[in-house]
């Protein structure tokens, strides 16, 4: 029995998404990887549902998905564009890349329970463990966010 990993297979599912990313629930902010194209873009999908526990509080009776966590969403893209890239090369041991600047950060329209979200990234830029992506975020065709993410690479210990 091989202890390498199964070949990524598109659309990559959210079980798979779990061996790629530390994230869980609440914080686990995509559903699938639709199109990749490795160490330059990515295309994930994020379901908004009124069942997200943010909703409760943001706002009662009129529920909006918070920025930050669109944000967030086109951040885990970036990791899975990272991730996904290095698991096509043969990398399994690649590190984690955590969040260390958003810049230009734009918000056109409220996403709301019911939309789904096209997170689309690509990379700008690598160097010394650091990368920079665009990021925008499509509701039904139509940009509703977008912004620059720095992430930088860290092993664990």
């Amino acid at each position: 029995m091989s202890d390498a990993p199964a070949p990524v297979t598109f659309p990559v599912t959210v079980e798979q998404i779990q061996q790629l990313l530390p994230h869980r629930y609440p914080f686990l902010l995509v559903d699938r990887v639709i199109e990749l194209v490795p160490d330059q873009s990515a295309v994930a999908i994020k379901n908004v549902t009124i069942n997200e526990p943010f909703f409760n509080g943001h706002f009662p009776g009129h529920p909006v998905m918070p920025g930050v966590l669109i944000v967030e969403a086109m951040a885990q893209a970036a990791g899975l564009l990272t991730q996904l890239s290095n698991r096509i090369k043969g990398n399994t041991g690649s590190p984690l890349f955590y969040l260390v600047k958003v810049d230009n950060a734009r918000f056109s329209a409220p996403v709301v329970p019911g939309d789904q979200l096209r997170l689309e990234v690509s990379v700008k830029r690598v160097m010394r463990g650091m990368g920079l992506f665009a990021a925008r975020t499509l509701v039904d065709g139509k940009e509703v966010a977008s912004c620059e993410l720095m992430c930088a690479a860290r092993s664990e210990k």
